[in-house]
């Protein structure tokens, strides 16, 4: 993967990543507020449905950036002596090589949006230096390892299922699929991988919003999937599944749609 192709898939990336997040903002607040202990209606409702995206605005180009950079290139480096029959597991090691960078980025401005979307009469900035002066900067990254315990599972069943959908498509057609092609089986593929996954993503959710200092607080999925079972049962564990399907449903029709035709008008 030569320095343009780089460059290529790091702007393609970012500038999906902005599109969609910001598009499916209102979405993704819905999902967060069902998902929150405190319950859909204490936690804003539909009040304030834009509270915190300034945090996602600012994090959402460096953070697709980052990840689709590292996707491509890894994608490249090992696809040079691989046999065609491990392009599944080529794309399921790139995927996740990505989202652990990409999570370095994502998981500061996932926190600060998240409990800005259980407190809209607060700003974001203002919880940004609540966050800072209480926990310090390693409260940024609570939740780290279950966003990346959650997004790992999500992308080894997003990633080759979307490369599979289009080389499927692309086959039965005679020639490479068109960039709204790759956004339907991206729709798909994301819907999909949403649906398995939105247990890690409740206990995720709980994890970026418990109090400083509690059992939850400590980041352990297991504990936190645990508790959600025990006072919610199966329900709670799919909290938001509707809503997450949706907007991921959408978003990656629109993000790996963007990303797609962006790509190919770049190179």
């Amino acid at each position: 993967m030569d320095r343009g192709d780089f460059l290529v898939s790091l702007t393609a990336g970012g500038l999906a990543g902005v599109c969609v997040d910001l598009i499916l903002f209102p979405l993704d607040t819905v999902k967060t507020r069902l998902q929150s202990p405190q319950g859909f209606k204490k936690a804003g409702g539909f009040h304030g449905i834009y509270a915190g995206v300034p945090s996602t605005a600012v994090g959402s180009f460096p953070n697709a950036a980052a990840f689709f950079a590292t996707y491509e290139f890894t994608k490249a480096t090992l696809r040079k002596d691989a046999p065609p029959y491990l392009s599944p597991l080529t794309h399921m090691l790139a995927a996740s090589l990505g989202e652990i960078v990409a999570c370095l980025i994502r998981v500061p401005s996932e926190v600060v949006k998240q409990r800005a979307q259980v407190s809209p009469s607060s700003s974001t900035l203002r919880i940004l230096s609540n966050t800072v002066c209480e926990e310090g900067i390693l409260g940024l990254y609570r939740g780290y390892k279950s966003t990346v315990l959650r997004e790992i599972p999500f992308s080894l069943v997003q990633f080759p299922l979307w490369e599979s959908l289009k080389d499927l498509w692309s086959w039965k057609q005679g020639h490479v699929v068109d960039s709204w092609q790759s956004a339907v089986c991206g729709a798909f593929a994301g819907g999909f991988a949403a649906a398995v996954t939105t247990p890690l993503d409740v206990a995720k959710t709980r994890i970026m919003l418990a109090k400083t200092g509690s059992r939850t607080a400590s980041g352990n999925v297991l504990s936190a999937l645990h508790q959600v079972w025990r006072t919610q049962g199966i329900s709670g564990l799919f909290a938001g599944v509707v809503p997450r399907i949706s907007a991921i449903s959408l978003g990656g029709f629109i993000f790996l749609g963007m990303y797609d035709k962006i790509r190919r008008l770049l190179l």
